[in-house]
């Protein structure tokens, strides 16, 4: 299989050799693929065709395990994360909710931190979005320039590096592990090529149908929501579904797994959903990466298989 090595002389280290399983092909085998790291964790060296070619949109969903607290180890993760799926010809790269922090953080690593953003490690991710042609939903908290006001966002990055936009997660719980941050006040809508007009949610928000119905009424024409919610007794119960019954748009959940200070998500879902059922749903109890193709003519999946990479 040819590979192109990128000329660099900062390539040096090689990571752990990986494996990609094939789910829905019964007959699929796992395969190995090498990445070169470099200094820069956003560097790599092995560059696979982008499977966009006229009508399929190849994305990823990093079905990762943060750590509460501890952001550099978060960032690497989420970096090695977002420079394999390039790799593997994703187009987006939809990250879980507070996958920088972790859900539980405030606590023990306090919210002195979180800064108005875009800071020196979002500035990091937007010139590698621009640098190899992708587009990334990045969840992170912010802190706004002018009020103080803490909140739980989700910042959209377009392909050559722009912020297209950001939402601020509007059903924020007021206490526990969310009570640090300022629940949203408003749904916000803006293009991101090549599926159009995205209407983003956190989590929680699903569970209000004023939200995505609003959404809908400003023209989104899918949803894309990043999520920490895990099973059991408050964990989704049709919610996804419900929204794209109730609006008739697509959408695409990035949850998140691992065990939390509070929570478990090693059995959480991340979902594709559309007309009111769940098309995919994918669960992994480490990180991995899901990888889907949509079919940008039909406004469906191009196939019901998925694969998984685990990280």
């Amino acid at each position: 299989r040819p590979r192109t090595a990128a000329r660099s002389d900062r390539l040096r280290q090689p990571l752990t050799d990986t494996y990609e399983h094939k789910h829905g092909d019964p007959a699929g085998r796992p395969t190995e693929r090498r990445m070169i790291q470099s200094r820069d964790k956003f560097q790599l060296s092995i560059s696979l065709s982008r499977p966009m070619a006229g009508s399929t949109l190849r994305i990823a969903l990093l079905h990762l395990a943060p750590i509460p607290g501890a952001l550099a180890k978060n960032r690497h993760l989420i970096a090695h994360a977002i420079t394999k799926a390039a790799c593997l010809g994703a187009a987006w790269i939809i990250t879980p909710e507070l996958a920088v922090s972790g859900y539980t953080f405030a606590d023990t690593l306090g919210t002195d931190w979180i800064a108005p953003q875009p800071d020196p490690w979002m500035e990091k991710v937007r010139l590698f979005a621009a640098r190899k042609r992708v587009a990334i939903f990045l969840s992170h908290p912010e802190r706004d320039p002018q009020s103080g006001r803490l909140y739980n966002t989700v910042f959209a990055i377009t392909s050559d590096g722009r912020l297209a936009g950001s939402h601020r997660k509007i059903n924020a719980l007021r206490v526990g592990s969310e009570a640090w941050s300022t629940p949203g006040t408003e749904t916000t809508v803006f293009p991101m090529e090549p599926l159009g007009n995205v209407g983003m949610l956190i989590c929680a928000d699903a569970f209000s149908p004023g939200i995505a119905n609003s959404l809908k009424a400003k023209g989104a024409q899918i949803l894309v929501s990043s999520a920490a919610w895990a099973p059991g007794l408050h964990g989704p119960n049709g919610e996804w579904e419900r929204c794209t019954k109730d609006t008739g748009l697509p959408l695409f959940v990035c949850n998140r797994t691992g065990a939390d200070r509070t929570l478990d998500f090693r059995k959480a879902d991340s979902v594709v959903a559309q007309d009111g059922r769940r098309l995919l749903s994918m669960s992994s109890e480490r990180s991995a990466i899901f990888l889907i193709d949509w079919d940008l003519k039909a406004g469906t999946l191009a196939s019901p298989e998925y694969r998984q990479i685990l990280l």
